[in-house]
């Protein structure tokens, strides 16, 4: 995994291609990351149908990843993964730039 780039598990995209086929038109998951969250930032998921100008766009394992140059700077060298444990299953990044985290894992810090 390269310092500079975002990248998208096996497991995340068998996830995220198999929700988006159960949407009536094509779309693509956003990875975001936006100020909040009991940590500073928070991650956020959600599908959308149109890419900005300023997204990156990954495919992968039949999945399509958005995510906007202001959120890339905070996710450099991460990775979306697609966790499932007896507890849950959820979408996780792992990111290397978090300094701390809070419980949930969805806020972090730099």
């Amino acid at each position: 995994m390269s310092e500079t780039t975002f990248s998208v598990s096996d497991s995340a995209a068998r996830r995220i291609a198999f929700l988006a086929a159960k949407e009536p038109k094509p779309v693509m998951m956003r990875v975001a990351v936006l100020g909040g969250g009991c940590s500073g930032f928070q991650y956020n998921f959600s599908f959308e149908e149109q890419r900005n100008e300023d997204d990156l766009l990954i495919e992968h394992g039949g999945a399509s990843v958005l995510v906007d140059s202001t959120s890339l700077e905070l996710l450099k060298g991460s990775q979306l993964d697609y966790v499932e444990e007896m507890v849950g299953s959820a979408f996780q990044v792992k990111n290397p730039n978090a300094t701390s985290s809070c419980g949930c894992g969805n806020s972090f810090s730099v």
